[in-house]
């Protein structure tokens, strides 16, 4: 082709990709308003870098896709203490045993219980990430764990982790609705949220039960005319509010994971209260100060003593049996390891835990 013809060439293309009519678009001067639902942004561990594809919607992973299946070490386990579980993962096992093992490929999920389903179904899911490595350690409250003993997955004792210090209430900053004992949970304008009943039974199993039992343990102080039964069926019975005509839930609950939609729920309005853990309670008003505040069942915000009745858990670890490596071991032994460290321990007295 000669030089003649290619500069014609060019010169069409040009014409065909730049119209003759073209202006100079005016320049952007104003800024949007970012178009998101109102939500609690938890933040993240660790600042893993860019580009980062994290949004806020949800625990959703919408936009990234894949499956693996080939880690060093994986941990199943309840997540309510997960403030205390990053701190030990970032802070002690990692930097004491990754290099020594050289762990590269790792997860742990912060769920309720899933060990169960996630060992018989080869996987656990978040949105199009499929994560098929199976757990070499499960923790989770003793019912988790006799139900995989029961299963013939376990292998080895059961070890302690820890155990908590009891439930609280969890109201927004201010206070706005005074509630200030269990009796007032059974007020008609107290809306109060809790745990998925279906989805974190024991949980819920805990948090209802404590509910009735501090009130069967504080007749004395129950307004005139109620009992704990009529306390407890005035929030989990078929009524609702009647508001302005209107009806409204009395009680509401998250789908799946109540650590992260109690406050929510609580944050947005869309409930008053919450009985809850303390140290979850302890960990939403640390991060979110403004925001929440603790109402006591039993000693101080500072110095817990539950209330008689106030349902105290632990929680437990145990080894899943199966084919491991050698790595695969020594890696769940490590972890065993710093679970049962002073550090560990220091670690959940900051948290509002205890052994």
């Amino acid at each position: 082709m000669n030089k003649s013809a290619l500069i014609f060439m060019l010169l069409v293309a040009m014409v065909l990709v730049v119209p003759g009519n073209a202006s100079a678009v005016p320049p952007v001067l104003g800024t949007p308003t970012i178009d998101s639902p109102q939500l609690l942004d938890w933040g993240q561990d660790v600042n893993n870098g860019e580009p980062d594809l994290t949004e806020q919607t949800a625990n959703r992973l919408v936009d990234l896709h894949g499956s693996f299946s080939d880690c060093d070490i994986a941990l199943s386990t309840a997540g309510n203490y997960h403030m205390a579980l990053r701190d030990l993962w970032y802070d002690i096992y990692l930097p004491q045993y990754a290099s020594e093992l050289g762990l590269k490929n790792w997860f742990f999920t912060t769920s309720p219980p899933v060990a169960l389903k996630q060992l018989k179904n080869g996987a656990v899911v978040f949105g199009n990430m499929s994560l098929r490595c199976m757990p070499q350690l499960a923790v989770g409250p003793q019912k988790v764990i006799n139900d995989l003993k029961a299963a013939g997955l376990t292998e080895g004792q059961q070890i302690p982790i820890f155990r908590n210090r009891g439930n609280v209430l969890l109201v927004k900053k201010g206070n706005p609705k005074h509630i200030l004992t269990i009796w007032d949970l059974g007020r008609p304008n107290i809306v109060i949220s809790t745990p998925n009943q279906n989805y974190e039974k024991n949980t819920f199993d805990n948090y209802s039960g404590s509910i009735y039992n501090i009130a069967m343990n504080d007749a004395a102080h129950a307004p005139d005319g109620w009992d704990a039964g009529r306390l407890f069926n005035s929030i989990f019975g078929p009524d609702k509010i009647k508001e302005n005509g209107t009806n409204h839930p009395k009680w509401v609950a998250g789908e799946k994971i109540h650590h992260r939609e109690v406050p929510w729920s609580i944050a947005y309005g869309r409930a008053d209260v919450a009985v809850i853990f303390y140290h979850l309670a302890l960990d939403a008003v640390r991060r979110f100060p403004d925001t929440f505040e603790i109402v006591s069942l039993g000693g101080t915000i500072d110095n817990p003593q539950p209330l008689p009745g106030n349902q105290v858990g632990a929680h437990f670890a145990v080894r899943i049996n199966g084919t491991w490596s050698d790595k695969q071991v020594q890696a769940r032994e490590r972890l065993i390891d710093a679970f049962n460290s002073a550090e560990f321990t220091s670690i959940l007295e900051k948290h509002g835990l205890q052994r």
